[in-house]
């Protein structure tokens, strides 16, 4: 085989091989899981301090509370799931987050604390099914709803920028 060949199948196969790697479902989880950190950021930052009590209807939560929501939600699932740290609901009541700059900063925490967890998970480990309140479900299936549960409240979040005038960054899905 000339080295030409063995030079184009060698860059082939690494090509196929790196493709394979990135797109398996923890890699695409991780993936989609920092561009939605990067959306969810923007999202907080738009959105000025003296409005982060802003809340539609009484119904609805304030806007920083919904972001300390989506933050204990990420928590809670991250550790209970990927992680050998306990998950202690209680430590979300104590110490709150207090005022823009610390919400950010603790959704930024909460988001490379999941990401950690997921990176350091075994992939084979996503079929495993684990008891969940709503029934048993795979680790995929709770990686799928901690995505799921952070673009319910962003959605949320948008209208509120929206009823405040205020211009949302534009829509990273990937």
């Amino acid at each position: 085989m000339s080295k030409m060949r063995f030079l184009s199948l060698w860059l082939l196969l690494s090509a196929l091989t790196i493709t394979a790697q990135q797109s398996t479902p923890k890699n695409a989880f991780l993936e989609k899981w920092q561009n939605s950190r990067e959306y969810l950021i923007a999202i907080a930052e738009a959105m000025p301090e003296d409005h982060y009590d802003y809340k539609p209807t009484q119904r609805q939560m304030e806007f920083g509370a919904q972001l300390l929501h989506i933050r204990g939600n990420m928590l809670w699932l991250g550790n209970t799931y990927f992680s050998a740290i306990p998950f202690d609901r209680q430590s979300l009541t104590q110490n709150v987050p207090q005022g823009k700059a610390a919400i950010i900063k603790a959704l930024q925490v909460s988001f490379d604390a999941v990401y950690q967890f997921v990176e350091e998970a075994d992939e084979a480990t996503l079929t495993t099914t684990v008891d969940f309140f709503a029934g048993p479900k795979s680790k995929l299936q709770i990686l799928n709803l901690l995505h799921d549960h952070v673009t319910h409240h962003r959605g949320q979040l948008v209208v509120y920028l929206n009823l405040n005038d205020i211009e949302p960054p534009g829509y990273s899905g990937w």
